[in-house]
């Protein structure tokens, strides 16, 4: 089939084996490639019940039908595992340059699984897999370990031309923190549920990827044209030239404005602060160049160079907006400066923002309340940057963190209070303002996301009204569907404004040479949804874990903002019934 290289890379580390196999049309038809791949692969190779820690837990990299191609937004890939923050299904994306690489080494998805009895890093080509010690680079940093990672192969014989690119873990991923993550291009991050800590427990430190393949796509002229036409578009489109001179930071002023900004851990929906830590400030305060990964024309990414201060020369990508938001609002550090710092102690321990933010904010919340003696508070940087550290070396209050908010929470008796759904944290998108989003992070299959339907578009633009209950779900399921779709190819989300569910099927079309309309594609979504929801409940999920936990239940502070259990309730309820579930949530079929 056009767009597949139909071959799959199995590694055990244990052996320090591989073999490559075939992968049938049929699978690919029904599944495309991407996240539906990589879910078929876990859901067949995946013990039920595995500990997401142990040997036989597989790790499984996969890129897309159009990876590789002139399409905007496609050089990503996809990494799909059993988390071991949630204890489910684990599904986390990246971009930057080692997409190509990554693709380049000629398989449609690789599959690790074992564990290495002491660290190693593997090189792998499109027909060969070598393995190396990687002793010398147990505890290094992440910057260190890709600096460092490519030197360790140098004596392999090498075929030209061709494309190389590595992803690595931190002392993070070595330590098993459960929100680690796996980094690319310095500053480039799969970064939620976990997968770094699944990287490390097979003590693999890192990936090179070298190699010269191309897929086969089916119409080479279409894609040319295609490529053409949206690059003329995007010339003068107003959410290109946004995301171009502000990146995702542009975010922070309209959610204060929204009253949804999640400030002093989820107790207030805006900060009298956000003005220090907006675009304007970033941008004012710092050297800001716009960075893009390949085949982008957004451009979003910041390349920021603190000018003054403590940190003055500091260089990183970033901070995104999500980073900005929980570390900004959730642990009120009022300076981009110190936010870009935090940002950066994250990237080099190798660890999720989001999740470090909202740890933070709860062990801050905790001193507040007197359950844990550690000098740390709101607004202090240097606390946070402590903290993480702890978290990341696994020490003292650290060591508990570092097993995700579910284990601290029931340790400290703050069940009440601790924020997350099915074991990870919200976005910066506060529910009880946006009740799509509450919805959103009810129902996500890898815990409370805002990536899987980014259903804040449509409830900050006036698409549908943010405090709707009635038909919210029929909507959300359209974008979760188009978005899944998305997933399988694999396509960057800031393209979802482009590529509706025609462009979509064009693209389909002209790489795999596949003839879809949109009832074929919601087919093909929900093929994906309906696999991943059967991998859920055979690892114990229930109805019961589709919920927002006690705390957002109560009303903001300040502005009395609130969503009602039986609201939220009724969304999930609509959702099942149109996804063909049964009222518990299981599917029919």
């Amino acid at each position: 089939m056009n767009g597949f290289y139909q071959r799959i890379l199995i590694i055990d580390m244990t052996r320090k084996h591989y073999s490559i196999q075939s992968v049938s049309d049929d699978i690919l038809g029904t599944y495309l490639g991407g996240k539906g791949l990589g879910s078929y692969l876990l859901s067949t190779l995946n013990p039920i019940g595995v500990d997401p820690l142990s040997p036989e837990n597989h790790l499984i990299f996969a890129t897309g039908p159009v990876t590789g191609s002139l399409i905007w937004g496609s050089s990503r890939y996809g990494v799909f595992t059993k988390s071991p923050l949630t204890g489910f299904y684990a599904e986390s994306y990246s971009g930057g340059k080692v997409p190509e690489a990554m693709d380049a080494a000629g398989f449609d998805a690789i599959v690790i699984t074992g564990s290495a009895p002491n660290p190693t890093a593997i090189a792998i080509s499109p027909d060969h897999v070598d393995f190396v010690s990687a002793q010398g680079l147990w505890g290094a940093d992440t910057y260190e370990t890709e600096d460092r990672l490519e030197s360790l192969f140098a004596s392999l014989p090498q075929t030209h031309p061709q494309k190389k690119g590595a992803i690595v873990i931190g002392p993070a991923g070595e330590n098993l923190v459960r929100f680690a993550l796996i980094e690319n291009d310095y500053w480039r991050s799969a970064g939620r549920t976990g997968v770094g800590a699944v990287m490390g427990s097979k003590k693999l430190k890192g990936i090179l990827f070298c190699g010269n393949r191309k897929r086969r796509f089916h119409d080479v002229d279409g894609i040319r044209s295609f490529a053409k036409e949206f690059g003329s578009l995007a010339k003068s489109d107003k959410t290109v030239l946004a995301y171009k001179s502000m990146g995702t930071s542009m975010m922070v002023k309209p959610m204060n404005a929204f009253n949804s900004f999640p400030t002093r851990y989820w107790r207030e929906g805006t900060c009298e602060h956000w003005q220090n830590i907006d675009a304007e400030a970033l941008h004012g305060r710092c050297d800001v160049t716009p960075k893009s990964c390949l085949k982008c024309f957004m451009a979003c990414g910041r390349l920021t160079t603190i000018r003054e201060g403590r940190h003055a020369g500091l260089t990183i990508e970033g901070p995104e907006y999500e980073t900005i938001y929980a570390f900004g609002g959730l642990c009120m550090i009022d300076s981009i400066e110190e936010i870009a710092f935090l940002n950066d102690v994250c990237d080099r321990l190798g660890m999720d923002t989001i999740t470090a933010g909202n740890l933070c904010a709860f062990a801050m919340e905790a001193r507040k309340r007197n359950v844990i003696d550690y000098n740390i508070g709101f607004g202090d940087a240097d606390g946070v940057a402590n903290l993480l550290s702890d978290i990341a070396h696994r020490k003292g209050v650290g060591d508990l963190l570092a097993q995700g908010i579910i284990a601290a929470a029931k340790e400290w008796k703050m069940e009440d209070v601790a924020v997350h759904v099915k074991g990870m944290e919200p976005a910066g998108y506060d529910p009880r303002v946006m009740k799509g989003m509450g919805l959103a992070y009810a129902i996500s299959d890898r815990g409370a996301c805002h990536l899987r339907t980014t259903f804040y578009k449509p409830e900050l633009s006036g698409m549908i009204p943010a405090d709707q209950i009635e038909n919210k779900a029929d909507l959300l399921i359209d974008f979760e569907d188009r978005l899944t779709l998305f997933d399988t190819l694999i396509l960057c989300r800031f393209y979802r404004d482009f590529y509706n569910w025609e462009v979509l099927a064009q693209i389909i079309r002209i790489t795999t040479g596949i003839s879809a309309d949109k009832s074929l594609l919601m087919k093909i979504a929900s093929n994906v949804s309906d696999l991943v929801r059967r991998f859920n409940i055979r690892e114990g999920l229930t109805k019961a874990d589709d919920r927002l936990p006690s705390h957002l239940y109560r009303k903001m502070e300040k502005t009395g903002a609130e969503i009602k259990e039986a609201d939220l309730d009724r969304m999930v309820q609509d959702y099942y019934r149109l996804r063909g579930w049964d009222e518990d949530g299981v599917p029919r079929t």
